[in-house]
């Protein structure tokens, strides 16, 4: 048997020079052939799939895993991401980067870079597709289960390193590199802190990512809480940098005047891995240099920081390849038959049933089959988001109805948008672009205009950014993708002195500075050159279909109708991007109530990576599901719940508001004061945390608890909390059951309306009945009291609550617990 891992780190840090260590502290620590070390890279994005490695299965973004509630769902799909992992890592043929669109790095790194466990606070944040949920707890505990998939059920050896982002209070993302955010002691460990912790102390946590910001006057990459909270949960924790950060200590916050003090005080507040300038090492090894030389930084401090770094390594069998549980693991674990089930399952659990009068599940008309109307530009597409991996196939909501509902009749799928032609004349010649499918996606906060996409209508490509420097547009982009998204557009209306109506039309979202469309004469080529609206060719917009009267037409004449509204995870609320509303795009808004009037019994699906202020829906449109991005088998999951075949079981994991103008400002993170979250919120909600219906019901009953004591004048330790559910129903089920608590002294300072602690899927037969036990620590219970700076368990009456949602529940019992003697 090989030394442990510790024991591996130990003997290869002390062959190490001092050299080679500094080395070490870059992303890409170099080989150092001399003892056998290969080179290593820190990271492999994992969030919901394997990222940028190829194709890979792709699975329900996060905030949809979030949505199933399932533990055991969300540990078998870290168990698959990780097991694909290992594939690309272990691929020496390079048979899984054969004609992949994205390729790969050169090294597939075994330290994955998942999941997110920042609680989504606010809906309007870019990057909501990216967490589970809103509360600490369940957060908590669908992190632990995905990390335990990732990790590995061996004893010794971890089939992947997980990484979890971003610490801490990372929720915004305009400005987010200069954003300092105040947090209350009471929020910071009430509602910050376990989302973290919990996870790293069940174990299966290999290292942490800092956030960008500050949080309450200092930058998280130099925070004490580094090593308060984190290191001293797991002092072997690895903390790789976010891309950049460290020298935003420097360049961006300006709280270091110099790079070598800058990246000094990082390395000995916890920062071990130092994620800058690429694949270029040099940098970072030059400050580390300067800072050794300085005496900034012990040559003990970069003791520490490669130790954990070795032991991240060594933890994945690298050292001790012959006795890897995992090293046969090849090509044929990618997108396997297994996944594809998996990843289906994945879907269709994430689905929530927002609302339904009678319509669903589908039949067929009572004239027979006729057909069914799929209306909306994300109906007949599958969209992936920048933490996806490469769809291996994809199944569109027309096609999975197509395919798994044949009863129902044809399917037509209409897109909603409008059909143009761009005219303009430019060295006295007529210039007609297009025709295009024009998109409308609305507004957000880096972008207060409404951006646009053009898709040619005969290619289906997507108006883009082209050419060597970027200075042509045409119709080459197969998806809106990148980084920098080079496929929108802004319409400026020209100056009222030209009288014609026409457009300006800007490049947006551009790495660089602003630019116009302007008509090459003589070639009559379409260049994004432009430096003034003075210099931009004027377009006149010729509108050759409406997209409203087309979706009418075809709602008209069918059975049934399904509108397909939402967002592209890629346009107005993504990283480095946060929304400016919590409303569907005005367009998308005009197209649905267009429809419901020609159409009254349709049925609203919203594809979306955050919840929607859709209360003109609520009123007016009988039937509702919302699913996050569902990955390759989004079509699928969602022909089989509309149609019956799969009972629609997802529960939300955050609030619905009403109205944008009822949430705080996105930089307030006084859930308590501010009342955020539905622990503290009495605004008005279009749908409650833990919401979701189901096409049968559900009653609750016998509701018991008991507190559990290590002797008879002992405190209490913890409360065993019993309740039983039925399906009251005709059809099989499944209720998610949800236990809250609620601190019922008037006189005690607030605390939470309801606070999640447990929940449980269920699978019911039709009449079954079944008992749920939840065992809750009393250390739940506790609240932050600032006079004893800790978390206590205030003595009193405490009520315990379970249903189906945070606002519906249905039985409840008193709990009183002494003072501590």
């Amino acid at each position: 048997m090989p030394p442990p891992p510790a024991a591996q780190a130990d003997l290869l840090l002390s062959q190490l020079t001092t050299a080679e260590k500094i080395a070490f502290l870059h992303q890409h620590q170099p080989a150092v052939p001399r003892l056998g070390l290969a080179a290593f890279v820190t990271g492999c994005e994992v969030l919901h799939g394997v990222c940028r490695a190829g194709r890979a299965t792709v699975f329900p973004q996060a905030v949809g895993l979030g949505a199933t509630w399932d533990r055991d769902l969300l540990r078998r799909v870290g168990e698959a991401v990780s097991t694909e992992v290992r594939a690309f890592h272990q691929d020496p043929a390079g048979a899984l980067v054969a004609n992949e669109p994205q390729g790969r790095a050169p090294i597939v790194s075994l330290n994955a870079w998942g999941p997110v466990v920042n609680p989504l606070r606010d809906p309007r944040w870019g990057r909501n597709e990216e967490g589970y949920s809103e509360d600490p707890y369940a957060t908590a505990q669908l992190a632990e289960a995905y990390c335990r998939g990732l990790r590995g059920d061996d004893p010794q050896v971890w089939r992947t390193t997980p990484v979890l982002k971003h610490f801490l209070a990372h929720n915004l993302e305009t400005d987010r590199a200069t954003a300092d955010i105040t947090v209350p002691e009471r929020t910071l460990h009430e509602y910050e802190l376990p989302a973290f912790r919990g996870p790293i102390e069940a174990g299966v946590v290999a290292g942490v990512m800092p956030a960008y910001n500050l949080v309450n006057g200092v930058p998280n990459h130099v925070h004490p809480l580094l090593a308060e909270c984190l290191h001293s949960w797991d002092p072997d924790l690895a903390l790789c940098s976010d891309q950049g950060g460290p020298s935003n200590l420097v360049e961006r916050e300006a709280f270091y005047p110099a790079h070598a003090e800058a990246h000094a005080a990082a390395l000995k507040a916890g920062v071990d891995s130092y994620t800058e300038n690429d694949e270029d090492p040099a940098p970072t090894v030059e400050r580390f240099t300067e800072a050794l030389a300085q005496d900034l930084v012990s040559e003990s401090d970069i003791d520490t920081a490669v130790r954990r770094l070795l032991l991240l390594r060594a933890r994945t069998g690298e050292f001790a390849p012959d006795t890897d549980p995992y090293r046969m693991i090849d090509a044929d674990a990618v997108v396997c038959a297994a996944h594809r089930e998996l990843a289906l399952a994945a879907a269709q659990a994430s689905i929530v049933l927002l609302k339904n009068d009678g319509v669903l599940p589908l039949a067929p008309g009572p004239g027979g089959p006729g057909g069914v109307a799929v209306i909306g530009h994300l109906g007949s597409r599958v969209l992936t988001d920048w933490y996806s991996g490469a769809l291996p196939y994809a199944v569109s909501i027309a096609d999975g109805l197509a395919g798994a509902a044949p009863q129902l009749g044809p399917v037509i799928a209409v897109d909603g948008a409008d059909t143009i032609v761009l005219h303009a004349e430019t060295g006295g010649r007529t210039h007609a672009f297009g025709p295009y499918r024009h998109q409308d996606w609305g507004t957000s906060v880096q972008c207060p205009v409404p951006v646009h996409t053009l898709q040619d209508v005969v290619s289906g490509n997507y108006l883009s950014l082209t050419g060597p420097e970027e200075t042509e547009a045409a119709a080459v982009a197969g998806s809106v993708d990148g980084w920098f998204v080079k496929e929108l557009w802004e319409f400026e209306p020209a100056p009222a002195a030209d009288e014609t109506g026409s457009r300006i039309i800007v490049r947006s979202n551009a790495e660089t500075s602003r630019r116009y469309l302007q008509v090459e004469p003589g070639t009559g080529r379409l260049l994004a050159d432009a430096e003034s609206p003075d210099q931009a060719t004027r377009f006149r917009l010729e509108v050759r279909i409406s997209g409203v009267d087309e979706a009418v037409a075809a709602a008209d004449g069918a059975d049934h109708v399904i509108v397909v509204l939402g967002n592209d995870p890629h346009i107005n609320g993504r990283e480095t991007i946060d929304r400016d509303s919590l409303a569907l795009p005005a367009r998308q808004e005009e197209l649905l109530r267009a429809v419901a009037a020609a159409h009254p019994g349709l049925v609203l699906v919203l594809v979306a990576s955050y919840p929607y202020a859709i209360d003109w829906a609520v009123e007016h449109v009988p039937a509702i599901l919302w699913t996050a991005h569902g990955g390759q088998e989004l079509g699928t999951a969602m022909a089989r719940s509309l149609t019956g075949v799969h009972n629609p079981a997802g529960r939300l994991p955050q609030t619905w508001y009403a109205a944008t103008a009822q949430l705080p400002a996105p930089q307030d993170y006084d859930i308590i004061g501010s009342q955020w979250t539905y622990q503290y919120s009495r605004r008005d909600h279009l749908f409650p945390f833990g919401h979701g219906l189901s096409y049968t019901t559900f009653a609750y009953g016998d509701l018991t608890a008991r507190p559990n004591r290590a002797g008879e004048h002992a405190a209490v330790e913890s409360v065993t909390v019993r309740a039983t559910v039925t399906n009251t129903g005709r059809c099989p089920g499944q209720e998610v059951v949800q236990l809250y608590s609620h601190y019922a002294d008037p006189e005690a300072p607030p605390t939470p309306l309801r606070k999640l602690q447990g929940f449980s899927r269920v699978t019911l037969a039709p009449g079954e009945t079944r008992a749920v036990t939840f065992e809750l620590a009393a250390a739940n219970l506790a609240h932050y009291a600032s006079a004893q700076e800790r978390l206590v368990v205030l003595p009193g009456r405490y009520e315990l609550a379970v249903g189906g949602s945070s606002a519906v529940l249905p039985a409840a019992v008193t709990l009183d617990l002494p003072a501590a003697t």
